[in-house]
């Protein structure tokens, strides 16, 4: 994916090797995680990033996206990061 399509401090979903990946790009910095909220299975994606934390749009858990780490209940599980690296202009995820 290219870094230009995704907008500063936005988040899109993608689907990578079979997986729903959200990519970050926070003030010009790429994360990716898991695009799925461990609490109730809501995409990512679709809701609210600010300073390092998406907020799910269903209940609002949230999660940091550079450890994965739940910052808000409901959820309780962390999600999983994965490396990224942008060569080129372009995004790459690297999968467990």
């Amino acid at each position: 994916m290219a870094a230009e399509a995704i907008e500063p401090d936005n988040v899109v979903g993608v689907v990578v090797e079979g997986r729903d990946i959200a990519i970050y790009n926070d003030g010009g910095e790429f994360f990716a995680t898991d695009n799925i909220c461990t609490h109730a299975e809501a995409f990512l994606c679709d809701g609210f990033l600010e300073n390092g934390v998406i907020e799910c749009p269903l209940h609002q858990a949230r999660f940091d996206i550079r450890t994965g780490k739940v910052m808000r209940e409901p959820a309780i599980q962390d999600i999983e990061i994965f490396a990224v690296k942008v060569e080129g202009g372009r995004i790459f995820v690297k999968l467990d």
